[in-house]
């Protein structure tokens, strides 16, 4: 699940290890992910540890169980943190956190690295049952190209809107959204 909408989010800011909140008003989009989660059973819940996501995870019924997983935290957009891609590409034109990664920051195949490790502590996760994962829209996409076999970068097809709900699972054997 991605978190809710910041005022980063709301203006295409890259927000990554600057701790947002929600907006007050998009907290309700939280709220309304309530009565579709509460109808599931979840063996683990993970969050970022980043207020946005653990608060949407409270809004959304399941913090009473909720484990933080550093893994999930949002790509390290490093010296292009508050920055607007349309600001970015004045300088570097036709950048994508995908191809060019993020000075100072984290490129796609560290962001891969770091989405193996949380794939495999969901897997690992004890009893049988699924697993919910609280984060963010770069993180959460990088995971579903890395769950899909794409990489990290794969995640560039996968578009992802605030407080919405994406299913990582198996067509019969094979990793499926």
């Amino acid at each position: 699940m991605r978190h809710g909408a910041t005022e980063w989010a709301l203006n295409g800011r890259h927000t990554g290890s600057t701790d947002l909140p929600l907006l007050p008003d998009n907290e309700a989009e939280a709220r309304a992910l309530k009565p579709i989660l509460g109808q599931q059973q979840f063996a683990a819940m993970f969050s970022s540890p980043f207020q946005r996501a653990r608060r949407t995870c409270e809004l959304a019924g399941l913090g009473h169980e909720m484990q933080i997983c550093n893994d999930i935290v949002e790509w390290n957009y490093g010296d292009y943190e508050g920055i607007t891609t349309t600001t970015i590409r004045q300088t570097v034109p036709n950048w994508t956190v995908w191809s060019h990664g993020c000075p100072g920051g984290e490129d796609a195949e560290q962001v891969e690295a770091r989405c193996a490790r949380a794939i495999c502590t969901a897997l690992d996760a004890p009893g049988p049952g699924d697993i919910a994962l609280f984060a963010h829209g770069h993180i959460l996409r990088a995971l579903a190209g890395a769950w899909l076999g794409l990489g990290a970068a794969g995640d560039q097809l996968l578009p992802l809107a605030t407080a919405s709900v994406s299913i990582l699972g198996w067509e019969r054997e094979i990793r499926a959204i």
